[in-house]
């Protein structure tokens, strides 16, 4: 069954490789082709769109840069698992990052409760020995799929405000926006460890299986650190993207 649509000759001042890239990413973000379903072939797509070979190649090629698609030699071409690919250079929440690159990103809270922490979540949060903080667990979604568990934590007088709202979206445009709270910049560290039971059971991994977790830090605009988080991202799902300048 064809899910592709011709292109409407003279109607968009695109070049066609751009019209039919944009065509194919809709249909694969709105979920017409399956996770790992081949597309149309090359041949297919030339009739359908009515374009070259090298017109098409250019379309598939950005979306395999996109990470939307890959190949199979001899076999075509086929959808990705969707992988959050999120860029350091600035500041932002998953659901902000993905929202820029079409994705849907939405979040499940597990739990959120006052506790005493681990000695590293008070060292980060800068608290005195002792001092309990709010932490909010919750599954991150990504086109519908789990990809993360996210477990926060936050001093009192930020996070007992959250208790009441609602905390399926990103919580950065809620520490700005809804508790006045400007935000300056994070420390992030990566690495790669095994899923514990809980990680296993809510992104579906098998025992054994590697995630990356990430550490982020983040201060408000005057230095204070005010959200401290471990971001367990299955490794099949998740790509930081860095770049660095030698000066």
């Amino acid at each position: 069954m064809n899910r592709i649509n011709p292109l409407t000759a003279g109607q968009s001042p695109l070049p066609l490789y751009v019209q039919i890239r944009d065509n194919l990413r809709r249909k694969i973000l709105e979920g017409s082709f399956a996770i790992h379903e081949r597309l149309p072939s090359e041949n297919d797509m030339m009739k359908t769109f009515g374009v070259s070979r090298i017109t098409i190649r250019q379309a598939l090629r950005d979306l395999h840069n996109e990470g939307l698609v890959f190949s199979a030699q001899g076999k075509g071409t086929y959808v990705s698992k969707p992988k959050a690919v999120q860029n350091v250079q600035r500041l932002q929440g998953f659901g902000e990052a993905m929202a820029a690159q079409g994705y849907e990103a939405t979040a499940r809270l597990l739990s959120i409760q006052e506790c005493r922490p681990a000695k590293p979540v008070i060292a980060a949060l800068g608290l005195p020995s002792g001092e309990d903080v709010v932490e909010v667990k919750r599954v991150r979604y990504l086109n519908r799929e789990a990809v993360c568990v996210e477990n926060s934590y936050f001093p009192l007088d930020i996070g007992r405000q959250m208790f009441s709202l609602d905390l399926s979206g990103d919580i950065f445009p809620m520490l700005e926006n809804l508790f006045g709270i400007p935000l300056g910049g994070a420390d992030i560290s990566l690495d790669a460890v095994l899923a514990d039971e809980e990680t296993q059971h809510f992104l579906n991994l098998k025992a054994g299986e590697a995630i990356l977790r990430v550490e982020r830090l983040t201060h408000d605009r005057t230095g204070r650190p005010i959200d401290f988080e471990y971001l367990c991202y299955r490794g099949d799902s998740f790509k930081y993207q860095f770049r660095v300048d030698r000066k």
